[in-house]
């Protein structure tokens, strides 16, 4: 067979194909976006983007239960998310095997927390799989079909960002066809009132004992014994790797692959064999806790880190008491590169207007908009988590007015967040009559993760034209009447239309909308008709420009300052021609300049 260099996350892909996955779903997010824009280049799959976590989770469930082999996947606060549907379908069990990938980020690379979410495994009592490389990744995704369909469970297949987006090599193998299995009614397994549910519970503890058996003789599960017997290691994923790297040869090793339920016996076992047993893992301690539970003596957390991502570097200091060289440099000559948002990004002259209003609590949410809280626009003030921007400055509009602070409430969130879950967020706004302000910063795309298509941007993830949802009819048709959608390229239409919301929030809720593509965006041809990007660059004039830097406050990262000459240059290869710093500049000092090669 051909071997390919992959990630685990196109691993993950593979491993679905050749199972025969029929139907995949997803929502967006960093680090497993790749998994299902892999998936959806095998046309023999089904691949969707849902509108958010939850709805992939359900739409799934319901192709498992339609009797064909289905998958969701999601990162890691996505399974919040979707808590609810498998937490019940957990009870059901499947029909054609059902696997959904929970893909964690320990480190908050680009995440609100670092939760460690096999501890879902174990409350749902499922199985748990935890790939330490993208052959296991393909190996594992692969055969957790079996295992769902034989143990009649959902299986949780636990990834974390370094598998998902480091590499190595993978045998492929060929699709295995599975011919849908016909639907029957059957009431006491698929509706899960109370009644049907109060059996299920049982027969759901009978499988966790089954399972329990299963683990001990699992291929994924496996002690590598070596030379020396001193040190013996129990770890699991991507901590094997930095185990293996740090000690070699020189210790022993129980990998484990199915981590929920644990395979006790083979730990047990493995315990009597070694001098000293150290438990290796990331985040909490998943592992240690129950293997101390279960009488067996081990060194873990309290050498191990419990906060952050791992490394080899850091377990040889906290086991082995050993640094590594490191070359040493002057890090004052070092200039922080902090994100920010693009050259000719829409959000920037909404942030820019906004942050000019004083008395005003700027409420955020979670996408490339996150940035306008950043040096110097210093525009947002909070944000929880997806959807929550309009709820979340709901409460606070009910605790200025009982406690008479007068301030306005502005709330933002992409177009994206909006359908994920911020269409019920602004229900509650509506609903419970606050008085904020609601913009939906609509970029035509879900920028963020990388450009993938959403309910409003006309295609599917497989290419295929779709319905598009108009936002501003959605927000009109939940019964909010004042209602703008405006360009926030044009500054001064912007701060008009902030205008216009601060003076008829005082009636009741304001949704305004800034609709533009991101810059990055590849607009279709209807898109370029609409929108027109600006094909030229913007210029400087210099023996105009006074150094006053007004137009570095709207932090254009095309824009710089030359402390010499006093003086201030646009980058020709990053700007695009948005004219935002144009607009801003007092003495006209900027203009559009030659085409943008």
């Amino acid at each position: 067979m051909a071997r390919q260099l992959v990630t685990g996350n196109e691993a993950v892909a593979r491993g679905a194909y050749e199972a025969g996955v029929s139907f995949a779903s997803a929502y967006p997010g960093t680090p497993s976006t790749e998994i299902l824009e892999n998936v959806g280049t095998y046309r023999e799959i089904t691949a969707e983007w849902a509108p958010n976590e939850k709805v992939a989770m359900e739409a799934a469930i319901g192709a498992s239960m339609g009797g064909v082999r289905s998958m969701a996947a999601m990162k890691h606060v996505g399974l919040n998310v979707a808590a609810d549907p498998i937490f019940t379908f957990a009870y059901m069990g499947v029909s054609g095997g059902m696997v959904f990938v929970s893909a964690d980020d320990p480190g908050m690379h680009s995440s609100q927390n670092e939760q460690d979410n096999r501890n879902y495994a174990k409350f749902m009592k499922i199985p748990m799989l935890e790939p330490s490389d993208s052959q296991e990744a393909k190996d594992m995704f692969r055969d957790a079909f079996d295992i769902s369909e034989k143990y009649d469970t959902p299986v949780m297949f636990r990834m974390t960002t370094r598998v998902c987006h480091s590499k190595s090599l993978v045998e492929l193998g060929e699709r295995k066809e599975f011919a849908a299995i016909p639907y029957v009614k059957n009431r006491m397994k698929n509706d899960n009132v109370p009644a049907v549910a109060r059996n299920l519970r049982v027969k759901m503890l009978e499988r966790d004992r089954r399972l329990a058996a299963y683990t001990n003789d699992c291929p994924y599960n496996f002690a590598e014994y070596n030379g020396s017997k001193k040190i013996g290691i129990v770890t699991s994923g991507i901590s094997y790797q930095y185990a293996k790297e740090v000690f070699g040869d020189s210790a022993s090793y129980l990998k484990l692959g199915l981590t929920n339920p644990l395979p006790m016996d083979m730990i047990r076992e493995f315990r009597s064999n070694v001098d000293t047993l150290y438990v290796i893992e990331e985040l909490d301690p998943f592992l240690e806790e129950q293997i101390r539970a279960a009488g067996i003596d081990c060194v873990g957390k309290d050498k191990i880190p419990l906060v952050g991502e791992l490394n080899p570097n850091i377990i040889r200091k906290a086991l082995l008491d050993e640094d590594v060289p490191e070359i040493l440099f002057n890090r004052n000559l070092i200039v922080d590169r902090p994100p920010t948002l693009c050259a000719g990004c829409p959000h920037r002259g909404f942030f820019y207007e906004c942050a000019k209003r004083s008395d005003t609590v700027m409420v955020g949410d979670i996408g490339c908009y996150a940035l306008g809280g950043s040096e110097p626009l210093n525009a947002k003030d909070m944000a929880i988590c997806m959807g929550a921007a309009f709820s979340l400055a709901h409460g606070l509009d009910k605790a200025f007015r009982k406690s008479g602070q007068d301030k306005t409430i502005v709330a933002c969130m992409g177009d994206s967040t909006f359908f994920h879950t911020g269409i019920n967020s602004l229900e509650e706004v509506v609903y419970n009559d606050s008085h904020v302000i609601c913009c939906i910063l609509d970029n035509r795309i879900t920028g963020m993760t990388g450009h993938q298509e959403n309910p409003g941007t006309g295609y599917s993830l497989q290419g295929e034209p779709a319905t598009i949802m108009d936002i501003e009819t959605i927000v009109r048709s939940l019964g909010i009447e004042r209602v703008r959608t405006v360009n926030p390229l044009h500054l001064d239409d912007m701060k008009a239309a902030l205008d216009w919301a601060y003076r008829e929030v005082h009636e009741g809720p304001v949704v305004l909308i800034t609709r533009w593509p991101c810059v990055l965006k590849k607009l279709s041809t209807e898109d370029r008709r609409e929108f027109r990007p600006v094909p030229a660059v913007c210029t400087v004039h210099h023996d105009t420009c006074i150094g006053c830097k007004k137009c570095l406050t709207t932090g254009c990262p095309a824009l710089s300052f030359d402390k010499y000459e006093r003086k201030v240059s646009i980058d020709p290869l990053q700007c695009n021609g948005c004219t935002v710093c144009a607009q801003v500049c007092p003495k006209q000092a900027i203009v559009k300049g030659a085409k943008k090669a």
